[in-house]
């Protein structure tokens, strides 16, 4: 694969250096092929194959593409493309947006995306492709983008060499890194320079240095800024919304605590989480919301060995006090939340950098997380401070403090209103994102 100069006008690599890169990006293509057909049999990953291989045929054309690997992320989408209009011309041509997502959630959330946004932007969900170097090349050639936007940490070499070889500039917005990652990113250092997107924005100053780090000074820093997290934009404390039909499965009688995104390495502490609250509140319903759909069976074991009554949400039925109900209907979390008297997020009480704990707050619920927060460091230290957040350091530590919240919940409107605070100083992410996109498709 012969490297072009970077969209953002530097030099052309020097020869052994883009010989090396083609050498790896080979390797890394054949890997690619070798690990396909075992792919093919996983189970998420069979639907969209024809998408994800383009053996379906070319993608559409589009004016840019934006990834967001999975349901968060999409939201995070949506928030942008909500408000990229405004940032365009007047006299501007209609917009055409291929996104693409790794998951079935993703693409529901983009499925529902597209019914919102403004006359004259058009979404277009789909799988994204695997990302073979060639196959990228294929992907591009074809949609023939003036941009790509990659949302949060997704650096694809495939995908960064193609928009290399085609003069598309390749933006990370909304960008983070993790310690761990920039770890792994180390291995390889002269070819993630090599492969360095035109734009970094990072949403803190933690993470912008990551990046840096990673694609090298002094360019590498250059090429990377600081951007408020979209995440603030989103939430939305001035909005009272209707109260879902599903409020109507919940007894009056009985506190409703949430036990949300919870992951598979977690599953055992949040089991005897489940208990203890039964124990300690007996007439309490649960609402267990699984990160992964794939993980309701699972939960339906481990709850009918523990001896523990539960209902699935798509029975429909009436949750008796005392009892769990799974949530295997995707996106309701949210809507759950506004009837919850205290929530406990999850990927916390295992070393997985938790999940968004700011969602519960939007709709006056205080958030217990364990002691695992690192993807939301951005949200600062200051947020345990306020005690919007309680961070436990075990399950223990959770279980206590979820019955004490059960049986002095704060008032919603108090905990909207800090929240609100605290967020607004905070926001302008999907602005910021909005700009920087606008230009490029600007000056293309």
């Amino acid at each position: 694969m012969a490297l072009s100069p970077r969209p953002d006008g530097q030099a052309r690599p020097p020869l052994p250096l883009r010989l090396a890169v083609s050498m790896v990006l080979g390797l890394y293509g054949l890997a690619w092929r070798a690990l396909l057909p075992g792919l093919k049999r996983n189970e998420r990953l069979a639907e969209g194959w024809a998408e994800r291989t383009l053996s379906a045929g070319a993608p559409p054309r589009a004016d840019l593409v934006l990834h967001a690997a999975s349901g968060g992320e999409a939201y995070l989408a949506w928030e942008l493309l909500g408000n990229l209009p405004q940032f365009l011309a007047a006299d501007a041509a209609p917009l055409t947006v291929l996104v693409t997502t790794f998951t079935s959630q993703g693409l529901g959330v983009l499925n529902r995306a597209k019914e919102d946004l403004a006359p004259g932007l058009t979404l277009v969900p789909a799988y994204f492709p695997f990302d073979l170097p060639g196959r990228m090349r294929r992907f591009l050639d074809a949609v023939k983008p003036k941009a790509v936007v990659l949302l949060e940490t997704e650096l694809w070499p495939g995908l960064l060499a193609a928009c290399r070889e085609n003069g598309v500039p390749a933006l990370v917005l909304n960008a983070r890194m993790t310690d761990k990652s920039l770890r792994g990113y180390g291995w390889l250092p002269w070819l993630w320079r090599a492969l360095a997107p035109a734009q970094v924005l990072a949403v803190s100053s933690e993470d912008a240095a990551r990046f840096g780090q990673v694609f090298g000074p002094p360019r590498g820093t250059a090429r990377v800024g600081r951007m408020p997290n979209i995440k603030f934009d989103r939430l939305r404390f001035d909005t009272q919304l209707p109260r879902p039909e599903f409020a109507l499965l919940l007894p009056d009688s009985s506190p409703f605590i949430i036990l949300g995104s919870v992951r598979k390495e977690e599953e055992e502490d949040v089991l005897k989480l489940i208990q203890g609250l039964l124990k300690a509140r007996p007439r309490t319903v649960i609402g267990l919301f699984p990160r992964h759909m794939r993980r309701i069976c699972v939960w339906e074991r481990l709850l009918r060995e523990a001896g523990v009554g539960f209902a699935l949400r798509s029975a429909n039925q009436k949750a008796e006090p005392g009892s769990v109900l799974v949530w295997d209907e995707f996106g309701e979390l949210s809507q759950a939340f506004s009837l919850a008297c205290a929530a406990f997020v999850g990927g916390s009480l295992a070393d997985l950098g938790g999940q968004n704990f700011l969602e519960p707050l939007a709709h006056g619920v205080t958030a217990v997380t364990g002691p695992s927060w690192s993807n939301f460091a951005w949200v600062g230290q200051e947020i345990f401070d306020t005690g919007l957040v309680r961070k436990m350091q075990d399950w223990q530590g959770v279980l206590a403090e979820l019955t004490a919240l059960a049986d002095r919940t704060p008032g919603k409107p108090e905990v909207q209103a800090t929240a609100s605070a605290y967020a607004s100083t905070r926001r302008g992410g999907a602005v910021a994102a909005c700009l920087a996109v606008a230009e490029r498709l600007k000056n293309a």
